[in-house]
């Protein structure tokens, strides 16, 4: 047979081929996030939840995301006629979405608001916007968490605060004071240091006097520097007067107006994140404002990071909740071998567990948000434990977790899953970020020693209280008792202080699950978890029996 010119072949149907899920409310299919935000008391933010539940959920959303991760930012080093201009040019998807999330109020709410439960609701809104796309929120966290840092600077926050408040979305690159809105990065890391902050080498020389809220000159390099498109960065350098570490508002303009002296060499290559740019940038003369006291670079920054850390817990709870409704909603609408994947029994296992995973991440992560509004001002032992030990420990661990989730996740779509028109391709790339920005796993056990060394009544408090919301579960009280020996033993803590953290969320995990989750699923956790020696190898390795698998792959996505 002879084919005509507008004629094509038909050599098959296309058919048992499944669409990513898009199209539905975040919030409204997320029984375990409407528990855990009614739990905090923040009811008053439903609507807004649900509002934007169902505009980032939308088919448009998920391709604006897409979009944004395909065209990266690009590097504008120079003007047409040769001047000096660096700027980052993102594509109109970028925009929409950080607009979208800056008009929703959520970078400045835990500040800005007053109510209970603002942590909680903004917490929610995070987690929402970072089941579809985690780049953005880059620029957003980093806001967020300078703010605490800047209300410290009295002359500096008058005029800053509304300018953070702000829920307008101004994308103009101009100076502070001719923009509605403004956005902060963060300069710490350094060629020869990486996590060694105490290795840097870029140098603050005083113009005149020098001191708190006066200005400085910054001469040096930032190995990576977060998000270089925006309007001042909070930057660590070493005073040259004092030899001592510093704190520095460095602001994209001077106020004369012109741009300051921060020369972007190169936006980084990076697996994931995409949307987002990261830079390497040199300070020849930067003007620069001393935040705190010379000497406190350290504690002023790290101030900033216990925030940061904050949000890389629910980005990657985010990103597992997102991998597995996904991987769920695959293995329901696809076949193989005679029956869906969802009644396959295996799968069935490996689904389950991808479950248990993801809501023990979003119990822990809105506890850790509750703990954050507690433990302003004076506080209790235990919000201040919560904040202090629990949230290096679960940075560590959930952050971990969502790498492995994720290529799990990705292994139910098969060859499916690993091309790049499918999100679980950017969802394994965007994973490992948060694992490594803010601190990686080997710092934070650090982290967690050191608080437990510093804070023993807070580690005690902790303790009881995990104790008390357990309500006497066996398995539960024996690994307390192992923890408590294990830290009293005080012999290796350091080489084994993995171990440590894992021990310690896990068990935080459990005792949020037991206390506030159905009973499917925090038995289910809880034997597997802690009373299945072969669990946690890799996902789907856990003994189904005794376990309402049914009851547990329910939960994952209701309506």
């Amino acid at each position: 047979m002879t084919l005509l010119a507008n004629e094509t072949w038909q050599t098959h149907e296309v058919e048992n081929q499944v669409a990513d899920l898009a199209d539905y409310n975040l919030f409204a299919t997320d029984p375990a996030l409407r528990d855990a935000v009614a739990r905090a008391g923040a009811d008053w933010a439903v609507p807004q939840l649900q509002d934007y539940a169902a505009r980032i959920g939308t088919e448009a959303s998920y391709r604006l995301a897409e979009t944004a991760n395909r065209r990266p930012p690009e590097l504008h080093t120079f003007d047409p006629r040769g001047r000096r201009i660096d700027t980052v040019e993102f594509h109109p998807s970028w925009h929409a979405l950080l607009g979208m999330y800056r008009e929703q109020g959520f970078v400045s709410q835990p500040f800005r608001e007053q109510r209970p439960g603002r942590w909680s609701a903004w917490a929610a809104g995070f987690y929402l916007h970072a089941q579809v796309e985690l780049g953005t929120l880059c620029p957003a966290t980093m806001t967020q968490a300078s703010i605490p840092v800047l209300q410290k600077e009295e002359a500096l926050w008058v005029r800053l605060r509304d300018k953070l408040y702000s829920n307008s979305y101004d994308a103009t690159d101009a100076p502070i004071d001719r923009k509605a809105s403004i956005f902060i990065g963060m300069g710490m890391t350094e060629k020869q240091g990486g996590s060694d902050v105490r290795a840097n080498r870029t140098t603050a020389t005083p113009v005149g006097l020098g001191g708190r809220g006066r200005e400085y000159l910054l001469r040096g390099h930032k190995w990576f520097y977060s998000a270089p498109m925006s309007d001042a960065h909070l930057v660590v350098a070493r005073t040259s007067d004092t030899d001592s570490l510093a704190c520095f508002f460095v602001p994209r303009f001077r106020d004369d107006g012109t741009r300051n002296a921060i020369l972007v060499q190169r936006l980084k290559d990076k697996v994931g994140n995409r949307s987002n740019s990261s830079s390497e940038v040199e300070f020849q003369d930067a003007s620069g404002i001393l935040l705190g006291e010379e000497g406190r670079g350290i504690p002023t920054i790290i101030e900033m990071a216990t925030y940061t850390r904050l949000n890389c817990v629910i980005g990657s709870a985010a990103i597992m909740r997102q991998a597995a409704v996904q991987a769920c909603h695959y293995a329901k609408n696809r076949s193989a071998f005679g029956r869906k994947l969802i009644e396959q029994p295996l799968m069935r296992t490996v689904l389950a567990d991808l479950a248990l995973e993801s809501e023990a991440a979003l119990a822990l992560s809105m506890r850790l948000a509750q703990a954050f509004e507690q433990a302003e001002g004076e506080g209790s032992a235990l919000d201040a434990a919560w904040k202090r030990i629990v949230t290096p420990a679960a940075k560590f661990w959930v952050c971990k977790r969502a790498v492995e989730l994720t290529g799990e996740a990705m292994e139910v779509f098969g060859g499916n899953g690993y091309v790049e028109e499918s999100i679980m391709a950017r969802l394994f790339r965007e994973a490992p970020v948060n694992s490594i920005w803010e601190g990686s796993g080997n710092v934070m056990c650090l982290d967690v020693l050191r608080a437990l060394a510093r804070d023993t009544d807070h580690m005690r408090a902790l303790l009881t209280h995990l104790a008390d919301i357990s309500n006497g579960n066996a398995l539960l009280t024996r690994e307390f008792a192992n923890l408590a020996a294990r830290l009293a033993g005080g012999a290796n803590l350091e080489a084994g202080s993995r171990g440590i953290a894992q021990q310690l969320t896990l068990l935080c995990q459990a005792a949020l699950l037991n206390a506030h989750a159905p009973n499917p699923i925090a038995d289910a956790f809880i034997a597997t978890r802690l009373g299945d020696p072969h669990a946690g190898r890799v996902f789907g390795a856990i003994e189904p029996t005794g376990i309402d698998v049914e009851a547990v792959l329910e939960r994952v996505f209701e309506g």
